[in-house]
């Protein structure tokens, strides 16, 4: 399966977000999964594609070609998809997806997940998205997913394939 992972590329104070990254990646390359993200080597980003690369897994990085200008792009992948525009980027990687997972990120993070959002919505596959929930950093987002479904911009049923696991293990059994 490929694991379309969405989050932050900057450094976090939060040291159970990076641990989560490394758990994650573990249990990505150990069942024999495909890590799908940003293509970078900074933050989250580094420390899944990293963890993944070591533990002996396969790494698709999909990264436009001016962040590879700038220097943050992981060279050592197992296959690097070089694209023009942030649009592109975002559309590749749904593409190759099959499951779609949100680590703790920035807006950058919060814009592609919630593609992932309206395409659950819509129907249009895939049929749920994973946001892990470490430390409660979703939990401002559950709490305003949640008012739209009371306020009818958003139904139940499609907020319930939203899922908001903890921690990798409830992640891990919900995959």
């Amino acid at each position: 399966m490929n694991i379309t992972v969405y989050c932050g590329s900057s450094d976090s104070s939060n040291l159970h977000f990076e641990a989560a990254a490394h758990e994650l990646g573990l249990w990505i390359a150990q069942h024999g999964h495909t890590l799908v993200y940003g293509g970078s080597s900074v933050g989250l980003m580094g420390a899944i594609s990293k963890t993944v690369l070591g533990a002996g897994g396969r790494v698709i990085g999909v990264e436009p070609r001016f962040f590879i200008e700038a220097g943050v792009a992981q060279h050592d992948l197992t296959e690097l998809i070089v694209v023009e525009t942030m649009g592109e980027r975002k559309s590749k990687m749904i593409e190759l997806g099959d499951a779609f997972v949100a680590l703790p990120g920035g807006v950058g993070t919060l814009e592609e997940i919630s593609e992932i959002f309206t395409r659950v919505r819509l129907d249009m596959g895939p049929h749920e998205c994973f946001l892990l929930n470490i430390d409660g950093f979703y939990d401002p987002l559950r709490l305003f997913l949640q008012s739209m479904v009371e306020r009818r911009f958003f139904d139940q049923c499609d907020l319930d394939r939203c899922h908001f696991p903890r921690s990798v293990e409830e992640l891990e059994r919900l995959l």
